[in-house]
């Protein structure tokens, strides 16, 4: 069995190197892809959400194949990243490997080292804490902001909101009952409203915020979740666009507002049907 699993680590250390080569190859200035040659590590950034994304939507299908695609995307943009940095003379992927697997040793002193843990929670509660100690902060931080923060660096807006909110409401900042947050939902929209007929970018931007804020707190009185939901919409609007340039005889710009709404009902009807 040892000698089996040696085996398939020799493999993957084999394959992961042909994909540094690769990549490599790709970031040569003699030779190299000329589109590969351009990039910095900002100008993929959107790629490696993009690809996270992917992932994530890949593990939902339940298709293997699709799965191990889409990690390699990802896995592309994390070799690309290093691959750049190690030019600029910054890092290698050696560093970050080294990195990451020092980390998890360090978080996890229940199974390299003497600590003892009952159950997930005391995992979490000791990772939270040495996480703090390496990051020079004080373990345990009790300040509410300071919890919040994070969620603005690291989670997509809708994600983060959701965080945030259930965070204040645990901490006692909440409504009463839901027709508290109406109140505040009609509240926002006539701001938003007001804002978009007199006010400037700026103010409509946030009154905008304010409104989707609002939203969000709705969804987690009612157990929703609006990262789903959006998501979902997205997904019905597609494939109701889809049905409409089936059935339509010419290009949908060429339609008007009216015979657009026909196409779409008919769409809606057959998705439902």
């Amino acid at each position: 069995m040892k000698s089996e699993q040696n085996n398939k680590s020799a493999e993957t250390l084999t394959a992961l190197q042909e994909l540094i080569e690769v990549v490599a190859k790709l970031r040569d200035p003699d030779g190299g892809c000329p589109w590969d040659l351009l990039q910095t590590p900002q100008s993929l950034t959107q790629y490696v959400i993009e690809e996270a994304y992917e992932v994530v939507d890949a593990i939902k299908s339940e298709d293997k194949n699709h799965i191990a695609e889409e990690l390699g995307d990802l896995l592309l943009q994390v070799v690309l990243q290093a691959q750049i940095f190690q030019e600029y003379g910054d890092f290698s992927l050696k560093e970050v490997a080294q990195g990451i697997s020092q980390k998890l040793i360090r978080r996890h002193p229940h199974v390299f080292g003497d600590v003892s843990v009952q159950n997930a929670d005391e995992v979490n509660q000791n990772w939270e804490q040495i996480k703090a100690t390496e990051k020079g902060e004080i373990p345990n931080n009790n300040q509410l902001t300071h919890k919040l923060s994070g969620y603005t660096r690291k989670l997509p807006p809708l994600t983060a909101t959701m965080k945030i909110s259930r965070k204040a409401a645990a901490a006692g900042f909440e409504w009463e009952d839901i027709d508290g947050v109406w109140e505040k939902f009609h509240e926002e929209l006539q701001e938003f409203e007001q804002a978009l007929a007199s006010e400037t970018p700026e103010r409509q931007e946030a009154e905008l915020g304010d409104l989707l804020f609002t939203i969000v707190q709705i969804a987690r009185w009612k157990n929703l979740d609006p990262s789903e939901a959006l998501q979902g919409t997205n997904q019905r609007f597609i494939r109701r666009l889809k049905i409409m340039e089936s059935v339509a005889d010419r290009p949908l710009s060429d339609y008007s507002l009216p015979e657009l709404e026909t196409l779409w009902q008919k769409a809606k009807a057959i998705l439902n049907s």
